[in-house]
């Protein structure tokens, strides 16, 4: 179990919440403050290196993460043998979409991408698709059988 859930199951009766003003505050100005124009390529890398510290046995748990993160709502949309697509919503996200043209999801493609290389032992890239006008992410989650993760 990672360290994230056991605490979470210890402190389950003092569970806490971030205002999404603060959240947004760093995701979106002090972020991209700090990263400046290499922002979206960092942040997928983080992506990654996140997902490396918090292995997930499955999809379900991939959505189980991102809830507990506060992301969103992650779904499985459509798989096929080379890939999967998955959609990521919540009313933040909409938000986001509507007020900021320009945001991204990098990090949390790069994290869906590493989690699937564990899940798969294929190495995986993963493309955002924002579809704005609905608040909603597509992001489809690509790979070669041959190219197996070690």
């Amino acid at each position: 179990m990672s360290e994230l859930a056991s605490a979470k199951i210890t402190n389950e009766d003092h569970v806490q919440s971030v205002p999404a003003f603060g959240y947004e505050l760093i995701r979106e100005v002090l972020l991209h403050d700090l990263l400046g124009d290499e922002a979206p390529e960092i942040l997928y890398w983080a992506g990654k290196k996140l997902a490396r510290k918090y292995p997930l046995e499955s999809a379900e748990h991939i959505a189980q993460f991102f809830q507990d993160a506060g992301w969103g709502n992650l779904s499985i949309k459509n798989e096929t043998k080379n890939e999967v697509e998955m959609e990521l919503f919540s009313p933040l996200i909409a938000e986001r979409c509507k007020k900021n043209k320009g945001c991204t999801f990098q990090l949390e493609a790069g994290f869906i991408a590493q989690q699937i290389e564990f899940q798969k032992e294929v190495i995986c890239e993963a493309f955002e698709h924002p579809r704005k006008k609905t608040g909603k992410i597509l992001i489809t989650i690509k790979w070669d059988k041959k190219d197996t993760a070690v």
